[in-house]
Formats: structure tokens, C-alpha cells, sequence
């Protein structure tokens, strides 16, 4: 919710070439309570000026000599990384109002100025600019705790075992720690001594996209000696449902099942 002080504490940008225009409307919003109003008759200026300050709303005369408001509008949305150009358009030419829209302008007032229209334009303006960049911190914090997650849950997974992976839906290794391939045998590496039914069972896993928890294969070691492998491994999906790869992780559970044979 954004309350009545934060709109009155947004960031507006004045701009006209002609100085009575800016000292009026300079006054009607000090006279409405803003507090945090520059102006500039230089419409050259504005790019650099809104880059270094990033208002909240600017007000654009359309005819100005030199670069008149449309360009200016063109200009700025070189400078908004997400297209969104905060600009209420003044103009006393009725037809330069939809042009305006279509330029980028989100509102427009006419000229001569009704204030209390002018009033609530630019009030329902900035509400819906600072809902917007409130809306934008919450993704932004919201991304930043899902990726922090998902940091904690692979250094989990890599203390917990003794490689972790993740491949596309090639087959690739896209993110991995541990000797992945080697192990598993993704990635291009192809290893002697596997076991061939329980390979071919892992495969066949991977190939139908199912998932598989705690699979123990085996495969004979250049010394002669057998040693035992845990895998467990889910398929992944993007948000249309896609196939997009797998992820697991695995240990080398040789010392177990030698401790379990001498206990049998």
C-alpha cells in the first residue's frame, strides 16, 4: 500500500522552455505538499538530469525549440532498462495527444492548466510508479532469497554427498561438483567395468525421465577390487512443463556395503 507521505516525497522533474510555466507549476505542487520538485528549461538536460536521479515522474512539455518533448520521450527510453518512461505530457495541441501515448507518455494534461486536474493526474501517477518500483524490490528480494536457497540446498547437498549434478536435456553436464563424470558416466565419459544390467537400468531411468532414489550399482576398479555406488536423481521442468534435464547427486558407498558383507 503506498501511503500519502511517499507520494508527496516522490522525485518530480519539471520541464519547459518557457519560465512561467515552470514557476507555476512549481508552485501548485509545493502548494499541494511535494517536497522533492526540480525543474529544467533545457530539454538537452533531461536524459542525463533523470539517469543521475531517476524520478519518479517527469513533466514534459511537448514544443520546445531545439528537441521538442517527443524526442525527448525517444530519448529517454534509452535510458529505462525496462521500457517504463515515468513522463505526464503538457501540451495545449489536442491532436499531440495520442501521439504522446504512443511515444511512451503515460498520461497527459492540457493546456491552459485546470489544477486540481493537474492535482490528480500527477497524484495517480506516482501512486502507481511507486506500487510498480515497490512491486519490483519485492521480486528483486524475492529472487534473491530463492537464489540463496538454492545455494544453501547445493552446499547441503555437496556436504551431504559426495557429488552433485545437473545436466540439460542433451545429456550435458550444465553444473556439477565432485568427479561426476566419471562416476556416473554423463558427460561424454565413458568408463570400464560398469556393471552392464544395472547400467543399463540407470540409462534406461534417464531415458523415460523418471526419478530414482538411493541406486546402487557397481563396477570393477583398474586394481580388481568392486566398488559400489549410491545415485538418486529427479527429472527436471520448466514452467511449460518442458524437459529440461536432470539433477541428482551420489556417494560411493564401497566401505558400506563391505561393512554390511563382513556383518552378514
Amino acid at each position: 500500500m503506498i501511503e500519502s507521505p511517499d507520494i508527496l516525497r516522490a522525485s518530480v522533474l519539471i520541464v519547459d522552455d518557457q519560465e512561467a510555466n515552470v514557476m507555476l507549476l512549481e508552485q501548485m505542487l509545493s502548494n499541494a505538499g511535494y517536497t522533492n520538485v526540480s525543474s529544467t528549461m533545457d530539454p538537452f538536460a533531461v536524459c542525463e538530469l533523470h539517469r543521475t536521479h531517476r524520478y519518479d515522474l517527469i513533466l514534459l512539455d511537448l514544443q520546445m525549440p531545439g528537441m521538442d518533448g517527443f524526442a525527448v520521450l525517444e530519448a529517454l527510453k534509452e535510458v529505462e532498462p525496462d521500457g517504463y518512461v515515468p513522463v505526464l505530457v503538457v501540451t495545449a495541441q489536442p491532436g499531440h495527444k495520442l501521439r504522446a501515448l504512443q511515444a511512451g507518455a503515460r498520461d497527459f494534461v492540457s493546456k491552459p492548466f485546470e489544477l486540481i486536474e493537474v492535482e490528480t493526474r500527477i497524484h495517480n501517477m506516482l501512486e502507481v510508479r511507486l506500487l510498480h518500483r515497490h512491486l519490483e524490490k519485492m521480486v528483486e528480494e524475492r529472487t534473491a532469497q530463492l537464489r540463496a536457497s538454492e545455494a544453501r540446498f547445493q552446499r547441503f547437498a555437496e556436504l551431504s554427498t559426495d557429488w552433485y549434478w545437473e545436466q540439460d536435456a542433451e545429456g550435458e553436464l550444465t553444473n556439477w561438483s565432485g568427479p561426476v563424470a566419471d562416476m556416473v558416466g554423463i558427460g561424454g565419459t565413458e568408463t570400464d567395468g560398469w556393471d552392464v544390467e544395472e547400467r543399463a537400468l540407470l540409462q534406461s531411468n534417464i531415458a523415460e525421465r523418471k526419478p530414482f532414489l538411493d541406486f546402487v550399482y557397481s563396477r570393477a576398479t583398474a586394481a580388481g577390487a568392486v566398488q559400489y555406488l549410491q545415485v538418486s536423481g529427479e527429472p527436471m521442468f520448466d514452467e511449460a512443463s518442458r524437459f529440461i534435464g536432470y539433477r541428482g547427486v551420489g556417494r560411493d558407498v564401497t566401505a558400506m556395503a563391505a561393512m554390511f558383507a563382513r556383518t552378514a
